[in-house]
Formats: structure tokens, sequence, C-alpha cells
């Protein structure tokens, strides 16, 4: 049962068999499938003999780095695996029992969790629990380790949407904190659990296990908060949100910019964006920082931006322009961002170098960024008072992590948006993810009579 006396995960009211699908809130940054893996995994999933799988995991594993496998691995184990890999997940097991083998490989808990999640969705249940009973009795003796297993696991199954797996997982480790006279077992245990039931769309039962908390004397913190707001949010539960946001503040967590990225991004969801306006200008209210994926969270949800972004050699190249072309909600959205100090953020501006950061930004927020951008440089060189760098450098990436490698969509917006306004920043020779050029040939360019950036 849960921990002072609530109600056991089990004998809840029957869960709903439909669930959406979003991210969780506090999922571990993993790298992107490595080139070799990526090669791999596709003559693998091409091949005509099946049988031959394991020969070939052997190999691959015998010809690789300890890195290149891993993350093959972890890439297979992914709830997110893209669909040509999605079917090759049956292998992730024998990948997994071959690296064990390897001299370099060391034990760890949060990948057994995957793995044993994996094959709980996959319905492989007798191998999925000879490795969690033989993870068990591994940690047995290491209360601590356990707990985090326990958490791992929860979370692991939960992403995987596998409500059985996760039920199972629930009533598990709460008799593990029944047990436990350690407050920070109990602490770690509640959080993995508020987590998981807002992963899943159970928001109200997360909910009374926060009220269950404060029953027993334990705070609940931030981080459960948060995932109760995001939980409700991406629920489309707006006024439970909002709720839980009152209800964070009277137990003396301030708002800050995650908690209203948060919100932001729900209001989006259900194209709220009146609201999402409102947020925003209590945020500036507030003086609490906006950030890159507050950009997002709002440009993501302003379907009429996004459509202009469909369509690059007509996209429009200016903020005026572009405000034309949208309706009153997102243009109003727009003219509120660019009261926001976040283009500040990405750019750093010395004697030797004017540099534009754009790591981070959606397709939509680069777009804005840049019109930005191009403005603010004409009023700051027009003025005066700013000295000219020896080069202009923005670095927008070469593809490595997008989603066809190689082939990145915020380097063909900068590319075709430079070529339509016959700017001078060119693809440096030496980073094919940056544009380059001379300071005072971008100044001259930008500063001309006849320029179209509007400030």
């Amino acid at each position: 049962m849960i921990v002072g006396g609530g109600v056991c995960p089990l004998s809840a009211p029957p869960v709903p068999s439909h669930f959406r699908r979003w991210k969780c809130l506090f999922q571990p940054v993993t790298c992107k499938l490595t080139k070799q893996g990526e090669h791999f995994l596709s003559a693998l999933a091409t091949a005509e003999d099946p049988t031959a799988s394991v020969g070939l995991l052997r190999k691959f594993v015998a010809s690789s780095s300890k890195h290149v496998a891993l993350e093959t691995l972890s890439h297979l184990l992914s709830p997110s695996t893209s669909r040509p890999h999605r079917r090759l997940r049956n292998l992730a097991f024998p990948l997994y029992l071959i690296i064990r083998q390897e001299t370099w490989f060391i034990w760890n808990a949060k990948l057994v969790a995957d793995l044993i999640a994996s094959l709980y969705k996959l319905e492989r249940f007798d191998e999925a629990e000879n490795l969690f009973f033989e993870t068990v009795s591994k940690l047995r003796f290491k209360e601590r380790d356990l707990c985090m297993f326990y958490c791992h696991l929860v979370a692991s199954h939960a992403k995987n949407k596998s409500i059985m797996g996760f039920l199972d997982l629930c009533a598990e480790l709460s008799q593990f904190m029944f047990q436990s006279s350690s407050v920070y077992m109990k602490r770690r245990g509640y959080e993995s659990l508020i987590g998981g039931f807002c992963e899943m769309g159970l928001s109200d039962r997360a909910e009374s296990l926060i009220q269950e908390m404060k029953e027993m004397g334990l705070k609940p913190s931030r981080f459960e908060w948060r995932y109760l707001v995001y939980g409700y949010g991406q629920m489309g539960s707006l006024e439970d949100m909002k709720r839980c946001v009152v209800q964070m503040e009277k137990d003396g967590f301030d708002v800050d910019t995650v908690c209203c990225n948060m919100v932001l991004s729900s209001f989006g969801a259900q194209n709220e964006l009146s609201d999402m306006l409102s947020w925003l200008k209590k945020m500036r209210s507030l003086n609490i920082v906006w950030s890159i994926r507050t950009y997002n969270s709002v440009l993501n949800s302003c379907q009429s931006v996004l459509l202009l972004l469909r369509d690059l050699k007509n996209v429009p190249l200016s903020i005026k322009e572009l405000v034309d072309n949208l309706n009153k909600d997102e243009a109003d959205l727009i003219l509120e961002l660019m009261k926001s100090s976040v283009l500040d953020q990405a750019m750093t501006w010395s004697s030797s170098e004017l540099k534009l950061d754009l790591h981070g930004m959606h397709l939509s927020t680069v777009y804005l960024i840049l019109l930005q951008w191009f403005d603010e440089l004409k009023l700051r060189f027009d003025a005066g008072n700013h000295g000219t760098p020896s080069e202009i450098l923005v670095v927008c990436g070469s593809g490595k992590h997008s989603v066809t490698r190689g082939e990145s969509p915020v380097k063909g917006l900068v590319k075709e948006m430079t070529i339509r306004m016959k700017c001078p920043l060119r693809i440096d020779r030496k980073n094919t993810g940056c544009f380059i050029t001379k300071g005072k040939v971008f100044k001259d360019w930008l500063c001309r009579e006849d320029s179209n950036i509007l400030p």
C-alpha cells in the first residue's frame, strides 16, 4: 500500500484506455544515435536473414567503441525510436547481453530499468521478470541504490505508457517506502510516483500523493509541483493547472522561468493565445527571466507563423511584414516577445567578433530572432555608439542532431533568408555549421540607404 495509509494504485479506479503522449518533464538528455550506429541499424533493418541478427550484433559490438555500442542500445530502448528502427527493439536484450560481457562495461541501474520496461512493452514478461529479480538481488543490501532503481523503473514504464508494468512498480515502490525509515527514500519515492502518474495522464492521483506527503510531514518540493502543473496542463485541465500554480506559491515556491514555460506550453496546446499573452505580461511584470524555451513555447503555438515557414522563398523578411501577415492574437504575442532580452542572451559582441548563437531554438524562434537581430544591429550601427566588429558569425549547427542527419532546417532557413536579402553572410568553409562575413562588409550592407530592414 502507499505510505501513510493512502490508496494503493492497484485499488484505484479503472485507468483510461487512452493516454496523451508527451515528453517526460525531467527526462535525462541523451546523445543522438551515432553515424556508425545508424548505418548498422539501417543495414540490420534491411537484412534478408533475421536469424543472423545475433551474429551481426556480436560483430558490431566487437568493432565498436564503448560510446557507439551504448548509444545504439539506448536508441533501441527509447520510446521515441525512429519508425524504421522500431521493429528492431526486440534486439535490445540480446545486444545488452553481448555488451555486458565486454571488459569496459559498467553496470547501470537506469539502463537496466529502460531494458526491463522495453521487455515489458514487448510482452516478454519472463525475461523482464528475470532481469528485475536479478537486479533486486544484486542491490538488496544497498537500500539507496535499490530505491533509485525502483524510481528509474517507474519512470521508464511511464515513458513507455505501459500501464500494467507501471502500476506493478508503483505497488512495489510503495511497499519499499513503507518499510524504509529513511526520509530521503520516501521523498525520492514520492517524487518518482508523482512524476510517473503525471506522465501517464493521471494527475489527480499525483495530487492525492502530494496531499499524502503533507499529512506525513513531508513538504512537497518545487519538482513535485512542476510535475503536477505540467501534468494538468498537458491534459487540457487548465483550471486545475492554474489552481496548482496558486497552491505552489502558497507553499512558498515562487513561479520561475521553468514553471512559466510549462504554463505557456499548456496554453498553446489548447490554442488559448489570449491566456498566453496575459501570462507573458505577468512574467514581464514580475521580472521573471524569459528564455529561448519561452520563445519556442509561444511561437510553436502561432499556426500562421508555422504556415509561413513552409514556404521559405516567400517568408516575410521584416517584422512589419510578418506582423501584417498575422491575426491580432498572434501579432500581439510577437510584439510582446520582442520586449524580452532573449536576443541579448543569444548574442555576444566584442571588437573582434559579433556572434549570434541559434542553438536550442526551434525554427519559428530562429526566424523571429533573426528578424529582431537585423533590426537591432541596424539601430546600433546607425546610432554610432557601437564599434564595428572584425567578423560577424551566425552559429546554426550542421545538422548532426536533425531528424535527417546533416540536413539542418535552421541552416536552410538562414541560407534562404540571407540569399533573398542579398546579405553578405556565407557558409564558413572551415565550419559548415556557421555563416560568416567581415564586420565592415556586413555593416555597409545593413546600413545602406535602400535597405529593406525596418527598425
